[in-house]
């Protein structure tokens, strides 16, 4: 009997997916311009079947094609292998990474695709290219259609379209159409029956809806300014959904709890939990931000923390204005969460540090540094400091460790440190702007609070050079240009 249930569930998941693959145009050379120039609007992904990242978007990228599939205006996607059967296309259009995604009208092409790669914001993006930019509404039955969403709504209600407020209105949403669903009206029976007139408002997606908040909120203002302002403070609510393609509208400081957010398959079970931090953040309205994640997409922050793992309840993570980290240690609940957001407001944490052991022995010419000994081993060190971030699959870090090695033996008898730290499992301070490796910094003794980057050479002589100029105290080996003293016998 199991497996009898067992084989329909995974019948019942093949077919779905097949379903959604089958939404999706496969396209090569014999066929591509003759099938695009039937379809006004087509996203088209040029993939390798090889390609791990293809592999992790087709199937968002089927799901996206689904949910379009009866849109109107129309939208279509498609997807051409340039490894068989589109490798003429692939050349044409000059595919030299996968997967390129483009838009095409028709059979020439608008515009690359830099929009997101989940399946609900392809659809957003897709939907944003075609038609207007706010749609007209022009009766109260289709006002009623377009309000049945899932997405948060900017909606402008005017007597005249021509009027100053709309036009700001249509302005706005002309730069916006790809970020946010714009719509409109100046049907007289549309603005009797919701006794409207002249006035933007914001309508929040229905899932989100609560009772710690307004659905509707109005805008007061005039000017564009003004309207950017407003959705700034308003589009997300109290307690935003924050997703990989909305994470850069959450600012610090901000609390965030990680669990099984799902508001396809599971809404109520995703508000459950939303709603017991949304209590909590109308406490704290304009000291700090409040959002919910989902915790398979950011597991990568999760780890950040220590978490490999997260069970039913959510799991509180927070970072205040300076970027610092802190967690809550307790079991979720209001009344611990409350209790950690006062502490948080009230600078009473111990912030959370992501750190290596500190080395039991240091006396390698490379000083090692972790997060718990950064300040000792290099801030507070009284020496100049050369100090390396890496990470240890890094090629360039492989490549220079010996330099830097035979650098801090040529310098052991100076004032000056060489210090490494990974990167990769230590947390960086955030004064040292780490994007790529190895990446390093010069501190002058006395204002260890401003780090150079160092960004000349990579062999031995170079660096000597740069400390030999650079140094607080001129060096005992080497004058200022670099070059080695001369010891009297």
């Amino acid at each position: 009997m199991l497996r009898l249930v067992a084989a329909v569930v995974l019948f019942g998941l093949i077919a779905n997916a097949a379903g959604a693959e089958s939404d999706v145009l496969e396209l090569g050379d014999d066929n591509f311009v003759s099938t695009l120039k039937q379809h006004e609007t087509t996203l088209v992904m040029f993939y390798a079947p090889w390609c791990g990242h293809c592999k992790r978007l087709k199937p968002e990228y089927a799901k996206a094609a689904e949910i379009v599939k009866d849109d109107d205006p129309p939208i279509t996607l498609a997807k051409v292998d340039c490894t068989e059967a589109g490798k003429d296309i692939c050349s044409k259009y000059s595919v030299s990474g996968y997967p390129t995604l483009k838009i095409f009208k028709q059979d020439e092409v608008s515009q690359d695709y830099n929009g997101p790669r989940e399946a609900n914001g392809i659809a957003k993006y897709m939907r944003a290219q075609v038609g207007p930019a706010s749609k007209e509404i022009r009766s109260v039955e289709e006002l009623a259609k377009f309000l049945d969403t899932k997405d948060t709504t900017l909606f402008g209600y005017f007597n005249d379209i021509d009027s100053k407020l709309a036009k700001v209105f249509l302005k706005f949403a002309d730069k916006n159409r790809e970020k946010y669903r714009f719509g409109h009206t100046s049907n007289e029976a549309v603005l009797k029956k919701q006794g409207e007139t002249e006035k933007i408002v914001l309508i929040r997606a229905p899932h989100l809806s609560n009772k710690f908040e307004e659905s509707t909120i109005d805008f007061n203002g005039s000017s564009e300014s003004d309207l950017i302002t407003f959705i700034k403070e308003n589009f997300h609510g109290l307690v935003g959904h924050r997703t990989q393609d909305t994470s850069r509208d959450f600012q610090n400081p901000l609390v965030t709890a990680y669990f099984a957010v799902d508001y396809q398959k599971n809404p109520k079970g995703t508000n459950y939990w939303r709603n017991r931090v949304l209590k909590v953040a109308k406490e704290f309205v304009g000291q700090l931000n409040f959002a919910i994640s989902s915790k398979d997409d950011f597991q990568h922050e999760l780890n950040e923390y220590g978490y490999d793992f997260v069970g039913d309840k959510p799991v509180i993570l927070a970072r205040d204005a300076k970027n610092l980290k802190f967690a809550l240690k307790e079991e979720f609940s209001v009344d611990n969460l409350r209790n950690f957001v006062e502490k948080l407001l009230a600078n009473e944490l111990e912030p959370f540090i992501k750190s290596e052991p500190v080395p039991e022995s240091n006396d390698a010419p490379v000083k090692v540094a972790v997060a718990k000994n950064f300040d000792e081993v290099v801030i507070n060190n009284g020496k100049d400091t050369l100090v390396e971030f890496y990470a240890p699959w890094c090629g360039h870090c492989k490549k220079l460790a010996p330099v830097y090695d035979e650098l801090a033996e040529k310098l052991q008898n100076e004032e000056v440190a060489i210090v490494k730290m990974d990167a990769t499992a230590n947390d960086v301070p955030p004064e040292f702007n780490v994007r790529g490796f190895p990446t390093l910094f010069w501190l002058p003794k006395d204002s260890k609070n401003k780090p150079v980057s160092y960004n000349g050479g990579r062999e031995v002589d170079d660096f000597i050079k740069y400390i030999a100029k650079e140094a607080t105290t001129e060096l005992n080996g080497y004058d200022r240009n670099g070059k080695s003293k001369k010891t009297e016998l």
